[in-house]
């Protein structure tokens, strides 16, 4: 490894998070806004069959993903995790690129979540500026990060609690108009058999939504960064994981197959779903045809929290990861430092001062924002790839170098078909993102560099670290298992 690992400084990170915060940042980090707002547009475009379909693949990898993260988390708890088992499993190269183009995609996310919230809020107060929101809740966000580690657990906590709620309340009504019970007559699987359902399109479809599929599950890898934080990560995170899996099958493909058999594919109603007009989510649909009045108070102040939750752990997992590369030599040293209360405050205010800027070209420069926000749309499937191929190379380091995979506290199963499948599953995804722009009578150019405008700038960050400090693909026998660092 050509960067030297900096000494562990005092204080260190709180171990605070319990194991009700864990289960709720694995869960809350795969229910995000794409449910909410572009679970209608999969189904339009694919079809319900096509939708379910999808979604059911990609909850699988993602669960295969977990399963990964945790055999390596709960043996090596770290904030920052993938990129740091990266660097000692790979390459540094990899886990420098891995790193900081992950902190790149949550900085920039965190500008989208904040823009977006502004926009929700005119729903109730039309009237109060738009910026005046968003800077109110940056700051809530970065409050909530800067307080404690307790303090971002428990708001992490409520804001998914709401989510589960919503859609468990969700899934129940639908089931309640399916059977009739709002007065309306019983649909059954009709909307299953109409036209070209359920698989419209055929299997370009199931490709087209995978994207959108993925981008919903973004977050869940969370769950990892912050094991290096959890009071007891040899219990509270296998618990957490296992659970994910049941959750995904639950609140995805249940909320999908809801939607499916009440709102036609071919209903124009589905192509709706903005934060510009939550009225036409979906979900608000179902819950106005179940007589709800305040049907699209409530979703908005669903997706509010949604919203927030979102700005909230991505700003968490970035900053991790910013500290965690300090530490290891791969970011300025002064990023490294933490505060009394366990926070790294540096590494802190510098991801939300970026998230800031980046918020700002929104406002005067929609052109910048927008190729900011394409160079980090495939960042979260890059740093999915690079779980599956730390955890392939984990497992083979470890038994190389003696260990015993059956004393491992978490152990994934069916390696390794696990991380093999993940890894292709998300190449697939990557790969096309946009393949219309070359099927056409003559290629997109411009298309195709806003699309894959992130890959080229993570291979360049992987190549550059790679050529100046002469890094080489570390060898099983050489990888470091040594968890004091």
């Amino acid at each position: 490894m050509q960067m030297k690992l900096i000494e562990n400084q005092e204080p260190s990170v709180k171990r605070s998070l319990k194991a009700r915060h864990m289960t709720m940042i694995a869960i809350g980090g795969s229910i995000g806004t794409g449910l909410f707002l572009a679970s209608g547009t999969t189904i339009q475009m694919a079809g319900p069959g096509g939708a379910l379909a999808a979604y059911a693949c990609i909850g699988i990898m993602v669960y295969f993903l977990m399963t990964s993260l945790g055999e390596m988390a709960t043996f090596m708890p770290v904030s920052g995790s993938f990129s740091s088992y990266a660097t000692r499993f790979v390459d540094p190269a990899f886990g420098f690129a891995l790193g900081w183009n992950y902190w790149f995609n949550w900085a920039v996310t965190l500008a989208v979540e904040v823009a977006a919230s502004s926009i929700i809020m005119k729903f109730w107060l039309p009237e109060v500026p738009g910026l005046l929101w968003s800077a109110l809740f940056l700051g809530l966000v970065f409050t909530l990060n800067a307080l404690s580690i307790k303090s971002f657990g428990e708001s992490e906590y409520w804001f998914a609690l709401i989510k589960v709620v919503a859609i468990i309340f969700f899934i129940l009504i639908g089931i309640l108009t399916i059977l009739g019970v709002f007065g309306g007559k019983l649909i059954g699987f009709e909307h299953f058999t109409q036209g070209e359902a359920p698989f419209k399109g055929g299997f370009l479809s199931i490709i087209s939504i995978f994207l959108i599929a993925g981008f919903s599950f973004q977050g869940t890898e969370l769950v990892g960064i912050a094991a290096g934080e959890s009071e007891n990560p040899d219990k509270n995170l296998p618990n957490a994981i296992r659970q994910v899996f049941w959750r995904i099958l639950l609140f995805y493909i249940g909320a999908i197959l809801i939607l499916g058999l009440l709102i036609p594919y071919t209903s124009p109603s589905l192509l709706g779903g903005d934060v510009e007009d939550i009225s036409v989510s979906p979900f608000t649909l179902v819950f106005e045809r179940a007589g709800f009045a305040f049907a699209a108070s409530v979703m908005n102040a669903v997706v509010l929290t949604s919203l927030l939750s979102a700005g909230n752990s991505g700003l968490y997992a970035s900053t991790r990861m910013l500290w965690s590369m300090a530490k290891e030599g791969q970011a300025p040293k002064f990023l490294a430092r933490i505060n009394r209360r366990g926070i790294p405050m540096n590494a802190l205010v510098l991801t939300t001062i970026i998230g800031g800027l980046a918020f700002l070209t929104s406002i005067f420069g929609d052109h910048v924002f927008t190729w900011l926000l394409n160079a980090s749309g495939l960042v979260g499937f890059i740093a999915w790839i690079g779980i599956a191929v730390s955890h392939y190379r984990f497992r083979r380091a470890y038994v190389a170098q003696g260990g015993d995979v059956n004393k491992l506290t978490y152990k994934a199963k069916w390696f390794p078909v696990g991380p093999i499948l993940s890894f292709s599953l998300c190449l697939i995804v990557i790969a096309g993102q946009n393949y219309e722009a070359f099927l056409s009578g003559s290629i997109d150019w411009y298309g195709i560099a806003v699309s894959y405008i992130g890959l080229p700038l993570f291979i360049a960050t992987w190549a550059g670290y790679k050529l100046y400090y002469k890094t080489k693909v570390i060898s099983l026998k050489d990888c470091s298992f040594d968890k004091s660092l």
